[in-house]
């Protein structure tokens, strides 16, 4: 059996007196595509928050490769250089080109020469179908172009593992395709990632486990079929039905 690239084992993350996560248990292999699935305010974003060391954990421990990455003295920047993470809203430099903003993160944390980055920049905008933009400056092009631009830049990194908060939860519904599409062939392509989505189909048809969250727990985790067809508990079964409704 091959072994977890990441766990996490009883997470917990309180913000004073609020107890936004308790008890998170869970692995992610090579090539999983797991999506954290859950109503408005589970804990669903500040887990992923977790995971890439955004927010600091009150207890528990997330290990990568072995090595807990909670522990004081591990470096953020090294590890989030191997667990990338595209956000709801981009976080583009505005002040910088399409290329520049795929090109910042390797020269600055990876220590690449420019011309490395520029190339591995251009291949994954290429990928992304973002190659025609490389010029362009975020408030030149849509939100869905911006999406894709985030991901080339998160992949440029070359992470073993992306992290994805509601990529499309900020985008019009015209545009919503596009990022899900480029999302389904890096699943295709064996790309690990952990997707905080309501995109129940993406959620569905991509992964190959679902996590359902409530309030603040693991309320649920099965492969996509058996979630989506067949759910253990009544909680579960009531979001399901809202969201398969709506």
């Amino acid at each position: 059996m091959n072994q977890p690239i990441l766990q996490v084992q009883h997470l917990s993350k309180s913000f004073g007196r609020r107890e936004i996560l308790r008890d998170i248990d869970f692995s992610v292999f090579p090539g999983d595509v797991i999506s954290i699935i859950g109503a408005s305010g589970s804990g669903k974003s500040t887990l992923l928050r977790c995971i890439n060391l955004l927010e600091t954990p009150t207890g528990g421990k997330i290990t990568f490769h072995g090595q807990d990455q909670t522990l004081r003295g591990t470096s953020a920047a090294a590890y989030r250089a191997k667990v990338g993470m595209v956000f709801q809203s981009f976080n583009l430099f505005n002040n910088m080109t399409v290329l520049e903003n795929c090109m910042v993160g390797q020269v600055k944390v990876l220590k690449r020469k420019r011309d490395v980055a520029r190339e591995k920049a251009l291949h994954f905008l290429e990928q992304v179908g973002m190659a025609p933009y490389v010029n362009a400056r975020p408030q030149q092009i849509s939100g869905g172009q911006k999406q894709r631009v985030a991901i080339a830049r998160a992949l440029a990194m070359e992470p073993e593992i992306l992290l994805f908060d509601e990529p499309t939860s900020a985008l019009d519904p015209e545009m919503v395709g596009e990022v899900l599409s480029v999302m389904r062939k890096l699943a295709r392509e064996g790309m690990t990632m952990l997707v905080v989505t309501h995109e129940m189909a993406f959620a569905r048809d991509v992964s190959n486990r679902v996590v359902f969250m409530n309030q603040g727990v693991i309320g649920e985790e099965a492969p996509p079929q058996e979630l989506f067809t067949n759910p253990k508990h009544p909680e579960t079964r009531d979001f399901l039905s809202r969201f398969m409704a709506g």
